[in-house]
């Protein structure tokens, strides 16, 4: 690159580098700084920058935003900041350093690796490790070697008259996926393996499912190497796999990119996302707004902590250090001005420029507290992101709790769903076994009324309820049932790490029956009583009022070996094994067809709440609960078996018939009378204690029962439709 010579001001908006036909216009956000530098490259390799541009707070500062445009810069430039200023975290929280290489919030696209020696990175003087205050005193060492760079970049990309598919969320079937888990195994056969490009490969797989929506989890650029740990076998240092460290909000991970680092990463997300709609599938983003890469006092210096470390953060009336209501050493400080613009940006940026559908916020629950540390009710980044017009057609999913609040129920506006962590938690217990909680199991069931029940000022619906019952934190769908207790040597904590109660049951023997010296007879036992316990999962998450959510490779007994916090195994705990969809066809058909079954009946997917109550609706559009005799409900401490009945609505749109489900989670048959129906018989679809291809079946082969008892089998679900 020749020596740029012809600088002009700039502008200062757009933040973030503009690319233009006769240079780039960079502007960057900092109240503190006294100077700030633009680090140019020529090369990904290049070790020291080309030139650095030193900007001018006379001519290149408006208000606290930095800028300059660089005529004849090209596209795909290699950039970086660094931030001069005072570095005082003990009196006013600030961490500026001009000795450190510093990420752009807002570039498009990072490249490289974080070859950061021990200490690189780090803003404050380590060169005593065992010192505790040693976070007080500026660093020296120059880190520009080892830093990744910021990709200046516009993105020429066909989108082909790309449609969202505005898919409504009471129609959706939501998967939660790791883009590189995906396809990251041998048996995926693909030369795209782990890649955006890989999961294209996979999408017919996921239209045979019947999935409506990928939830990806995290595709900002994050840093996977941010952890300590090590196989404690192999001495292996162990990469994040889940992402949940981002480094950089507007960048899509590079390393998820096949054909290369430098801008395309943003071309293949766009392709991934525009194949998913040409297939009717929705892209929402598992995003993490809550907490950074940097960490605490003790983390490194990569962007926001040399630009402005205490806007962008939220620190302890001792300033020097950070509040974390995240467990990840720092709390973004979302409600801070400065702050909701950023993430608003970035938001709309996703949308329009990435074409995503909607949102899953991590730790939404960081969203309430103000600036004032206070936690509130509708705060102005909560209220700024319902009513954006940019984001007013996208899906919006809280994740609604931190280490330190639990608030499920509390995003109050209709523009809100939910994780319903009690969802989980109440159908792992009665599945399991565990007796008196067929009460809150009917309110799960029927939508959880009590939690998204109308609000005085916003109408809230059952699909406000995102039902799930495992997800990337815990036991996998196949662990849960083959389980009691964690197993988490790998992750190199010593089995402390992840959720001690997992309300998991193992069904007779720890791990790998098939692994064990038990006669056969038994171990096909077990075998057969787990395929049944994930038959009754599935079938009470997908007839269950809301909006269900399935964890990739459930549906194909994916397996993490008992880890239940596997976001450090970037290996075959955390990647789907293709192999399983023959191995485990029989889980994989079910779950294709109890999939089917939902979609085809809308009085399984209600926009309203469904009542007991004839005289509160004009039509039958209402549920009846049912025991061993109709209408005879036992929500008793010792009950273990529930039943409920939809009953047929007809409308001018539309209709629906009756549909029957009954629980057993007792470890006894029941014998039950079903309920009488006007001028219809019953028909059996599921009982998910009997043999593959008898266990599920398409409504047109229905069984017909002549009978008006029926013997619901041990820890098994029926479901019937009159006809």
């Amino acid at each position: 690159m020749p020596k740029i010579t012809n600088l002009l001001p700039g502008d200062p908006e757009p933040l973030g580098p503009t690319v233009k036909p006769d240079g780039i216009n960079f502007a960057v956000y900092s109240s503190g700084a006294t100077r700030i530098e633009l680090l140019l490259f020529d090369n990904i390799a290049d070790q020291e920058p080309s030139q650095v541009i030193s900007l001018s707070p006379e001519t290149n500062r408006t208000d606290h935003v930095w800028h300059i445009f660089v005529e004849g810069l090209p596209n795909r430039t290699l950039y970086n900041f660094r931030a001069d200023g005072p570095y005082d975290p003990a009196t006013n929280g600030t961490r500026f350093n001009v000795a450190k290489t510093l990420l752009d919030p807002y570039a498009p696209a990072i490249t490289g690796d974080y070859y950061w020696q021990p200490g690189d990175a780090l803003g404050y003087d380590n060169s005593e490790p065992d010192k505790a205050d040693r976070h007080l005193l500026p660093s020296t060492v120059d880190n520009v070697a080892g830093a990744p760079r910021c990709v200046a970049y516009q993105s020429d990309f066909d989108w082909r008259e790309d449609q969202h598919p505005d898919i409504p969320i009471e129609e959706s079937i939501i998967y939660e996926v790791n883009v590189r888990g995906f396809t990251r195994h041998h048996s995926s056969e693909t030369d795209l393996a782990g890649t955006y490009r890989g999961f294209i490969e996979k999408i017919p797989y996921l239209k045979s499912l019947g999935i409506t929506a990928v939830e990806l989890m995290p595709i900002m650029e994050f840093d996977q190497f941010d952890g300590p740990f090590r196989d404690p076998a192999t001495g292996e240092r162990l990469a994040n796999a889940w992402g949940y460290n981002t480094v950089g909000f507007f960048a899509p991970e590079s390393h998820y990119s096949y054909y290369g680092k430098v801008g395309e990463q943003v071309d293949e997300f766009k392709m991934l996302v525009r194949e998913l709609h040409k297939n009717k599938i929705e892209v929402i983003l598992d995003v993490v707004f809550n907490h950074t890469r940097e960490g605490n006092h003790y983390g490194p210096t990569i962007s926001f902590k040399g630009l402005d470390n205490n806007v962008y953060y939220m620190l302890t009336p001792q300033p020097e250090f950070y509040m974390d209501f995240t467990g990840c050493g720092n709390t973004m400080n979302c409600n801070h001005p400065v702050t909701r613009k950023f993430i608003l940006d970035c938001l709309r940026y996703w949308v329009t420029e990435m074409h995503v559908d909607g949102f899953r916020f991590d730790l939404a629950a960081v969203f309430a507290i103000d600036v004032d540390q206070q936690q509130k009710g509708k705060t102005p980044i909560i209220h700024e992101i319902e009513s954006d017009p940019v984001l007013s057609r996208i899906k919006l999913i809280a994740e609604p709790w931190s280490i330190q609040q639990y608030m499920l129920g509390s995003f109050s506006d209709r523009r809100w769903a939910e994780w319903n962590g009690r969802f989980r938690d109440v159908v792992r217990k009665f599945v399991k076994g565990e007796a008196g909680l067929t009460g809150e199991l009917a309110t799960r069931v029927a939508g959880s009324y009590d939690l998204f029940a109308p609000q005085p000022d916003s109408e809230r619906s059952p699909f406000h309820s995102i039902n799930f019952v495992t997800c990337h934190d815990g036991f996998t769908l196949n662990d849960l049932v083959s389980y009691n207790d964690k197993h988490n040597e790998r992750n190199g904590e010593s089995n402390r790490d992840g959720a001690n109660d997992n309300n998991s049951w193992n069904c007779g023997y720890e791990g790998w029956v098939e692994l064990s010296d038990l006669p056969d007879e038994e171990k096909a036992a077990i075998e057969t009583l787990r395929r049944q316990q994930i038959k009754n999962f599935l079938t009470l998450l997908f007839l269950s009022q809301g909006t269900p959510m399935l964890l990739y490779g459930d549906e194909t007994r994916r397996t993490a070996e008992g880890d239940n916090n596997t976001v450090f195994q970037d290996n075959s705990l955390n990647w789907i094994n293709w192999e399983n969809t023959k191995r485990h066809a029989e889980i994989l058909r079910f779950t294709k067809l109890i999939i089917a079954f939902r979609k085809r009946h809308q009085i399984v997917r209600r926009w309203r709440y469904l009542t007991s109550d004839e005289s509160d609706t004009p039509i039958l559009r209402n549920i009846k609960w049912h025991g061993v005799s109709p209408e005879h409900a036992d929500f008793s401490e010792s009950s273990r078996f529930i039943a409920w009945e939809l009953e047929a609505f007809q409308t001018d749109q539309r209709s629906d018939v009756p549909i029957y489900v009954a629980s057993n989670a007792f470890w006894e048959p029941i014998t039950i009378e079903l309920p009488t129906i006007e001028d219809r018989r019953w028909y059996r679809v599921v009982d998910t204690s009997l043999p593959v291809e008898e266990d599920i079946v398409p409504e047109e082969q229905a069984f017909f029962l002549p009978e008006k008892t029926y013997l619901v089998r041990p820890r098994s679900t029926i479901v019937l439709v009159a006809k």
